[in-house]
Formats: structure tokens, C-alpha cells, sequence
């Protein structure tokens, strides 16, 4: 079994944005060791004879005709958000 080490599950938590104290890097790197090992084991399995999967949707329309419909009361679902002006909702600018 490979054993990730300290420095990648910091550096993937850094990529995700996380932060981990030192048990939960510990206990991570333990179970990404565990998913690289079976992701290994599979590896080893002969698929000559398996046919690759062209799609992964059923075949045929799946989808329902689109009906209009009241959605609530707009007072209502702006009272739930923390903030709105108007008859919409107002967010926290993102990009300055």
C-alpha cells in the first residue's frame, strides 16, 4: 500500500481551501492511502473483454414537459434571506 505523505494532504487541503489540524491531516492521509491502494487494485483487473461504456443515460427522452407554477410568496422567501432590496436579493459583492 503507498503511503501519502504530510506534505500532500497539505498541499490537496490547500487546494480545497481547508484547514486541518494535525489529527485530521493524519487521518487523511491514512484514508487517501486506502482509496490509492483499491484505485491500484483495480488497475489489476483484466478488461480485454469488457466493452467501453458510450453513455451513461438511458436511451430516450427522460425529461418531463416543463409546467409553469407559483413558486410561493415572493415576501416571504426575500424575509428569509438576510438581506434584499426590493423584490430581490442583495449579496455581499464577490469581485471587486
Amino acid at each position: 500500500m503507498s503511503k501519502v505523505d504530510k506534505k500532500t494532504v497539505e498541499y490537496v487541503a490547500e487546494l480545497a481551501r481547508i484547514n486541518l489540524t494535525e489529527e485530521e491531516k493524519e487521518s487523511l492521509g491514512q484514508e487517501l492511502s486506502k482509496i490509492i491502494s483499491y484505485v491500484d487494485q483495480l488497475k489489476e483487473l483484466d478488461t480485454q473483454e469488457v466493452e467501453p461504456l458510450r453513455e451513461l443515460q438511458a436511451k430516450g427522452d427522460v425529461f418531463r414537459p416543463d409546467k409553469v407554477s407559483p413558486s410561493g410568496c415572493r415576501a416571504e422567501i426575500l424575509n428569509n434571506s438576510p438581506l434584499s432590496e426590493g423584490d430581490y436579493f442583495k449579496i455581499p459583492r464577490v469581485i471587486e
